[in-house]
């Protein structure tokens, strides 16, 4: 029997899950460091603002498709439905494969493949995070999560490197390539999942519409308002860390692609450190979320004042640690405190939350990073993150406040 860290990878069907997401994941880290250094490096002469507009694009459909992703995650048979977005992104994956392999790829090509694939993720995120809970359970759901967040982690620390010494031996069309071929190991795991084994969870029979009783359902919880303005920070403002990562390894330190990768890669310690230290906690609270935001400050501000590549590194391994803490533990917290017939809907909000915010933060940032210089970027970053710990401590002053009240 696996220790209390691992104990969901007792259950088959998380096992296969697991496997499968395993390397699709790693595959798209490959081809996220790559589509990076295609854009800032090779379509652009080090521009900064296109890949902040790469990563809007990218992220922009969580906030455009939302009154849809949710429902359909409430709605729709979730194995089926991933099943399908997991084949669109793979698709995608080559296609732009081909057209970086044969040279013709230009700049508008990645944003509307970027468009695609993030309109594909849009309807992928909330389903992939509400199906942790149909392979294992309530029971297990919060260990579940942080294994998933372990894996996604896992393969950030080994997909950077590997993005990095694939686009120096043979180019970035291939590491493209290499991503949609890796969407085979997840759609097999689907394929060979024992159904019997699943702990559905019913579905709801209402209209697609149904998005704006999500939305009501969220304005009668302050906490899950807080959580979400939490979110909004982070993704819009905090965790750019690719503009961080390729123009503090670029402009700061005048490393090449297989340093930038080993940065990536070296974050990614720290978010798997984090991963795994919140699979083997009880539930997490808001309070921990908090404490997550401030040490999140706390590293962006040491990344920003490192004065030498391998001490920017080290930072880099709290900043992936904290990052982890807030992202592992809103997920589980709003999971395991919302009403299964709109967790969905839930998860699709707090998806386009983080992810949605991009469109916003990532041009400012990279903007910024390139008027001003990284380090004052990474200062946003940090900027970030003490407001988001500000904004969950006040819902914590307020949430007391009530209970006084209600108990006087």
């Amino acid at each position: 029997m696996l220790g209390d860290t691992f104990r969901s990878l007792n259950l088959h069907n998380y096992r296969l899950w697991a496997a499968g997401a395993l390397v699709s994941n790693i595959g798209t880290w490959v081809q996220r460091t790559a589509q990076d250094w295609l854009v800032f490096t090779e379509l652009t002469n080090h521009d900064a603002s296109t890949v902040g507009v790469a990563m809007a694009l990218q992220f922009g459909p969580q906030l455009l498709f939302l009154p849809w992703t949710g429902s359909a995650a409430d709605r729709f048979d979730q194995r089926r439905l991933l099943m399908a977005t997991q084949t669109v992104l793979g698709a995608l994956a080559l296609a732009l494969g081909l057209l970086t392999v044969t040279g013709a790829v230009q700049l508008w090509h990645v944003y509307v493949f970027a468009f695609l694939s993030g309109t594909a993720a849009a309807f992928d995120a909330p389903v992939r995070q509400t199906f942790a809970w149909e392979l294992v359970g309530e029971r297990d759901l919060h260990n579940a999560v942080a294994l998933n967040s372990t894996s996604f982690n896992a393969a950030r620390m080994i997909g950077p490197a590997v993005g990095g010494l694939i686009i120096a031996a043979v180019g970035t069309g291939w590491a493209f390539m290499i991503n949609g071929m890796s969407y085979l190991a997840p759609i097999i795991a689907l394929m060979l999942v024992r159904t019997a084994e699943l702990h559905p969870i019913a579905r709801t029979t209402g209209r697609m519409g149904g998005f704006v009783e999500g939305l009501r359902y969220v304005r009668g919880r302050p906490d899950l308002i807080a959580v979400l303005v939490i979110l909004f920070l982070f993704g819009s403002f905090g965790m750019n860390s690719s503009i961080y990562i390729s123009t503090m390894a670029v402009r700061a330190f005048g490393a090449e692609a297989a340093g930038y990768g080993i940065l990536m890669s070296i974050m990614a310690v720290g978010a798997v450190g984090g991963s795994l230290l919140n699979a083997s906690r009880a539930a997490p609270t808001l309070k921990t979320i908090i404490i997550g935001a401030t040490l999140f400050a706390l590293s962006c501000a040491l990344c920003a004042m490192a004065p030498t590549y391998w001490l920017f590194a080290v930072a880099l391994v709290p900043m992936g640690a904290s990052a982890m803490t807030v992202l592992n533990a809103s997920n589980t917290f709003m999971q395991t405190s919302t009403d299964a017939a709109v967790r969905g809907r839930v998860t699709a909000l707090r998806v386009a939350a983080f992810l949605g915010g991009a469109p916003f933060g990532s041009p400012v940032v990279g903007h910024i990073a390139d008027v001003f210089g990284p380090r004052w970027a990474l200062t946003i970053g940090a900027t970030a993150g003490l407001a988001a710990a500000l904004v969950g401590m006040r819902s914590l002053t307020r949430a007391g406040v009530r209970k006084g009240k209600s108990n006087a």
